[in-house]
């Protein structure tokens, strides 16, 4: 899907910094979509298709060598990141309404696969302008990464998961955190559960560990 140039106009960063920071991932006609969509599973494949909208979006800016394209590329990821983690969020607090998103979560297991790997192929391009927007492609590839485990997780074990969590959440809650702190330890645990999930090796391709 090629991206349109109104697609395009949402990205323009404003001339001032504050305004900038007020931009929103989803544009107002994408906001509106998404609020009529009350089924959980069509509030996924929502998302999955705003999400492969930024990565076409990504992929024809990285094949056009223009003035000032690293900026669209970095703030086009880091709309993607957050509509991947909105995927995530969709789905746990559906968990927690007991509500169905099976057909969701299998439809977003095999397109964020597909846009993991158009993801690594733009990191994979030696383009000089790439150290504007290589954390935020990282950042990308992590969050994209992390829902697919959650994806293809069993939605049993996911939904027995989310009602453990809720419950750590509540007691933390009667400790005095402030939902602010308590987002914040959130994802701190989130990014500590993804660093072990991928400890890096020492050992080279092919290399064993040695007993001693």
């Amino acid at each position: 899907m090629k991206p349109s140039i109104a697609l395009l106009a949402c990205f323009l960063v404003p001339a001032f910094p504050a305004l900038a920071q007020e931009r929103d991932f989803l544009s107002a006609d994408e906001i509106d979509q998404v609020r009529e969509a009350q089924d959980p599973s069509l509030r996924i494949r929502l998302y999955l298709q705003f999400a492969k909208e930024r990565i076409g979006l990504v992929e024809k800016l990285v094949s056009e060598s223009k003035p000032g394209r690293s900026l669209l590329i970095h703030d086009t990821l880091e709309d993607y990141e957050k509509i991947i983690e909105a995927i995530d969020t969709v789905a746990d607090d559906s968990l927690k309404r007991h509500l169905p998103i099976q057909e969701g979560v299998v439809a977003a297991a095999a397109a964020e696969k597909k846009m993991l790997a158009s993801l690594k192929k733009v990191g994979d391009m030696p383009l000089k302008d790439k150290p504007r927007y290589e954390f935020a492609l990282g950042q990308a590839v992590d969050a994209t990464e992390d829902s697919i485990d959650l994806s293809s997780e069993d939605v049993g074990k996911r939904s027995t998961e989310v009602a453990a969590q809720q419950a750590h959440e509540a007691k933390q809650r009667e400790e005095g955190l402030s939902d602010g702190e308590l987002a914040a330890k959130k994802k701190d645990e989130k990014t500590d559960d993804a660093k072990k999930r991928k400890a890096p090796s020492l050992l080279k391709a092919g290399e064993k560990a040695q007993v001693q």
